[in-house]
């Protein structure tokens, strides 16, 4: 007797859920270190936000790619 598990419905939004972890994790690695800067050197401020703001934005792009590509690659 043969047992089969069956996987009904879009496999992408598993994939998506799983491509979520990485760029959650690098967020948060980022603004933790960011306010660890700031709090080591206020007078660098300006530097230390605009260069936390712009790996805050390739992460997020990173997030925006995995949640397009199921469908795009159907």
């Amino acid at each position: 007797m043969s047992v089969l598990a069956e996987v009904s419905g879009n496999i992408g939004a598993i994939g998506y859920g799983l491509a979520a972890i990485g760029p959650g994790i690098g967020v948060g690695i980022i603004f933790g270190q960011g306010v660890q800067a700031i709090a080591r050197q206020p007078e660098a401020y300006g530097l230390i936000r605009q260069n936390m703001l712009l790996g805050f934005v390739l992460t997020e792009a990173l997030a925006l790619i995995g949640l397009v590509a199921p469908f795009i690659y159907t």
